[in-house]
């Protein structure tokens, strides 16, 4: 679906041919910036010209910041890219996957094809990352944001496209180092499927063609994959969810992902997404201007779909499912209605208020389902639940809701690894209160604008049987970025699959 992101490689001698050489310089209080040995090696072959444009520049070495000299003689090839480092002493995984990740958008502005990267390991060493690890984190930086959607650009000039090729990283190690990057780079790819996903549009991507994607990527994978109808559906008594899709003519799925890379006989983790492919609010109809947006409501489904790619590809060491709600919330003379009472999986009633609080719709029948079907000890659901998660946290975090403290915190730790930040947020009894209705067991929202996302998470909770620990990731807010950040070019971001790899990396395995 996407150009093709750039191909890593480690060796223990540098590419033949690379048009560009990247080398390192440190910040250093003391004397302005540290070069790195590849550096100081390279300053000796073009005799001092390194450290000449290192002054005249008023280089220093602060971490992301970069100096491009093209032609110097003896170089070896047509630029070389001076990277920042930032103080040494103050590197992590993190840092390095920043600068990996703002390199490779300096490689393609210079129209770099090849390059070949120095790998400062002297100052890898002072991290507390091994150098092979802290060369996979770098690669990983920069092939995350490598990532390109320009599947329907048909007449793009040349110049606009990407030109990176092939990141070739110098390490001592270079076996090892390729041995650490295996695993990041499958995790990567499960990204990939991700926004891809969330970036297809929605008259190519809906609920029978969400299905049949996940069928042909996560099959060959050998994982069981189930796809429920809406016929199917309804004999469960999922009215939910059907309810939500009923107004369109693309029917709703249900699809489940299982992968049995752990224990024979032991419960499985589970993951849950929403996957609204468009959401036009339904009867209770958005406004016009932004609505082609909610081409991205099935983003938690897409984080669902990648990461169980990305666990099944590098061997996870789990019993772990995914489960997908697939439906199209339409307005039409078929769609649920303000005032229907629908009838869940679980056997309770709710009284529909907004039709455009569909997600958690949706939500109820495929969390009810997967505890019945597979009777996970802990549950994950991920979804574009809520503008409110915007006000409350913007774009930089996502809300983390939670019936278990340590799972709650199992998970924001996994954030704060990856960068894909998570913010614990309360949760009581006064809220659940909100949405109890005369008419129904529930409604779908209280009718008042306060703690709305709260209101959500409560919602859900009521679909979470005793003695299962159940976390609800509101990700309104994160699957889309305005901006670049690290790893993540415009768009489409796949918040949630490293996040969860390490989670399962951490706790499951």
């Amino acid at each position: 679906m996407t150009s093709t992101p750039a191909k890593i490689q480690f060796d223990q001698k540098p590419a033949k041919n690379a048009d560009t050489r990247v080398i390192f310089v440190a910040e250093d209080g003391k004397h302005g910036a540290k070069l790195s040995a590849a550096a100081r090696d390279l300053d000796t072959k073009t005799k001092g010209a390194v450290k000449r444009a290192l002054a005249a520049a008023e280089f220093t070495g602060k971490k992301a910041q970069f100096l491009a000299l093209p032609g110097i003689e003896g170089a070896g090839a047509r630029y070389v890219i001076v990277a920042g480092l930032g103080k040494a002493e103050e590197l992590g995984a993190l840092c390095f996957e920043k600068i990996g990740s703002a390199l490779a958008a300096q490689l393609n502005s210079r129209k770099s094809a090849l390059a070949d990267v120095s790998f400062p390991e002297e100052e890898a060493k002072q991290s507390k990352l091994s150098p092979d690890a802290a060369a996979a984190h770098f690669a990983l930086g920069a092939l995350l944001n490598t990532y390109r959607f320009d599947k329907y650009l048909t007449r793009e000039p040349k110049d606009k496209k990407p030109s990176l090729k092939t990141l070739h990283f110098t390490v001592k190690d270079a076996a090892k180092a390729r041995k650490a990057f295996a695993g990041q780079q499958k995790v990567a790819e499960g990204a990939f499927l991700t926004r891809d996903l969330v970036s297809e549009v929605p008259n190519v991507l809906y609920p029978e063609s969400f299905a049949a994607i996940i069928k042909k990527e996560l099959a060959p994978l050998g994982i069981e994959v189930k796809v429920l109808t809406e016929k199917d559906m309804k004999k469960l008594g999922m009215g939910a969810i059907v309810a939500v899709g009923q107004g369109s003519v693309r029917q709703p799925r249900l699809v489940s992902m299982e992968y049995k890379g752990g224990k024979k006989g032991q419960r499985p983790v589970a993951f849950v997404g929403k996957g609204v492919t468009f959401d036009t609010g339904g009867i209770s109809l958005k406004p016009g201007p932004g609505m082609e947006e909610m081409k991205w409501d099935m983003a938690g489904a897409g984080t669902v779909t990648g990461l169980m790619k990305a666990l099944a590809a590098r061997g996870a060491k789990v019993n772990a499912v995914g489960i997908v709600g697939l439906a199209e919330n339409m307005p039409s003379g078929d769609a649920y209605r303000p005032g229907d009472i629908v009838t869940s999986m679980s056997g309770q009633t709710i009284e529909v208020h907004n039709t455009d609080a569909e997600g958690r719709l949706v939500l109820c029948d495929a969390l009810w389902y997967v505890q019945q079907k597979f009777k996970p000890t802990h549950i994950v659901d991920l979804a574009t639940l809520t503008g409110a998660m915007i006000i409350a946290l913007g774009h930089e975090y996502a809300g983390v809701f939670s019936n278990d403290d340590a799972l709650a915190w199992d998970l924001v730790s996994a954030g704060r690894a990856t960068g894909e930040q998570l913010w614990y947020m309360p949760m009581c009894d006064a809220w659940d209160k909100a949405i109890d209705s005369p008419a129904a067991d529930m409604k779908n929202i209280s009718g008042g604008r306060d703690a709305g996302s709260a209101i959500g998470a409560h919602f859900l909770k009521r679909f979470i049987q005793d003695g299962v620990k159940w976390a609800h990731l509101d990700i309104a807010g994160v699957a889309w970025s305005n901006k670049e950040r690290t790893g993540v070019p415009k768009g489409a971001s796949s918040f949630g699959v490293r996040l969860l790899d390490k989670y399962v990396a951490d706790n499951w395995e």
